[in-house]
């Protein structure tokens, strides 16, 4: 037998050519992508989407790309919080004065970063304690709203009671009363409402705005003043303290933009008979979920799509005789939405159906019994 013996060129498809390591290859033009010669818009787009680590890191590569990192237009957000994401997201974390002097280093170095770059913000997010004289920490941030270019600020994500990190030592204090917790409660206060001071005037266009609020007349004069919010979410501060209806119909219809609206409320046990009215043509969305004993005499909002509503018990024992004198005051949340919310859609997360403002059904009675405190969806001793 004749063993023909056929080269592999003949066998091989002429679609295949046989494979050449890459150390072998010789480099062409071709092969590299002429980054440096799009226009300088086109780069800053492309960097746009790095953070700010990565924006670092490039700008260590060549002088061009050092002149481009450089650009205000890359420093669009300032985000002390995001150096805290590794401790499980967890908020006011324990740590050791070794980590904490890290950390409160690197918020200086940070600081100065952005200055040095005359950063222009569109967003600006932290969590420190503006009462601490320690730190400082206010002074830090009136410092920043300074030097940098901040007119154009669109979100403010804020909550100025605590420090995201805090080492152990200044978290104890021996023989503390209600009184030492009263005066720093002020400092924070006073610091909070001088900062909001500087930001009305330094950053006016602010559409979204997420903090911790005190709900004094002078916060929410100051926070009416911001007439291009959109989307704002206001969280406890002090829960001992009230809302008056008045304060907070008052900050409702002072804003013609407002969209959105989240409340954190804690009605105080004296406040148990208490109910609101809001007032807004612009509000679209409303949740007073995380809320607690807030309940709506009445609701003036045409533009209302979505509510979010929860009833949460609060373990109140009251007897028989008082809580029927106190919900005997409450409307039904049925007949408060029928009445001012002639566009609502969606009651948690449910959508509801078009004829639910003729009659009610078994799943719009089943959500008013979640989120209504009237006699007809509320009969029980423990709130």
């Amino acid at each position: 037998m004749t063993t023909k013996i056929i080269s592999s060129s003949v066998i091989m498809s002429p679609r295949k050519r046989p494979l050449v390591p890459v150390s072998s290859r010789r480099k062409t033009v071709d092969d590299y992508f002429p980054f440096n010669l799009l226009p300088v818009e086109c780069q800053l787009h492309v960097f746009s989407f790095l953070n700010e680590v990565d924006k670092c890191s490039c700008a260590l590569v060549c002088l061009s790309w050092s002149c481009i990192i450089r650009s205000w237009k890359l420093w669009r957000v300032a985000d002390y919080s995001r150096r805290g994401v590794f401790h499980l997201g967890q908020e006011m974390m324990l740590v050791s004065n070794r980590e904490f002097e890290r950390w409160k280093s690197w918020v200086h170095h940070y600081t100065h970063h952005l200055i040095s770059r005359r950063a222009s913000l569109l967003t600006l997010k932290a969590s420190f304690d503006l009462g601490d004289r320690c730190n400082k920490w206010a002074e830090l941030l009136s410092h920043l709203l300074d030097n940098v270019h901040c007119r154009d600020l669109s979100s403010l994500d804020l909550n100025w009671s605590f420090t995201l990190l805090e080492p152990l030592d200044l978290r104890i204090h021996s023989g503390s009363s209600s009184h030492q917790d009263s005066i720093t409660k002020m400092d924070q206060l006073t610091s909070f409402q001088e900062l909001l001071t500087k930001l009305t005037h330094s950053c006016p266009r602010i559409t979204k705005m997420r903090l911790h609020f005190d709900w004094s007349d002078v916060s929410v004069s100051l926070l009416t003043q911001f007439q291009q919010l959109r989307v704002l979410e206001l969280k406890y501060f002090w829960v001992f303290k009230g809302v008056t209806p008045s304060t907070l119909q008052t900050l409702t219809k002072s804003l013609p933009n407002l969209k959105s609206l989240t409340l954190h409320i804690l009605v105080p046990m004296r406040h148990l008979g208490i109910s609101y009215t809001l007032e807004s043509q612009s509000l679209e969305f409303l949740d007073v979920s995380p809320s607690r004993g807030l309940v709506f005499s009445s609701l003036k909002l045409p533009a209302l799509r979505e509510l979010q509503a929860k009833k949460i018990v609060r373990s109140i024992t009251l007897d028989r005789r008082t809580r029927l004198r106190i919900q005997s005051r409450w409307p039904c949340l049925y007949h408060v939405l029928r009445e001012g919310t002639p566009k609502l859609q969606a009651l948690n997360n449910e959508r509801l159906l078009p004829t639910w403002r003729e009659e009610s059904y078994g799943e719009l009675s089943a959500i008013l019994e979640q989120s209504c405190y009237c006699v007809q969806h509320l009969d029980s001793w423990l709130w």
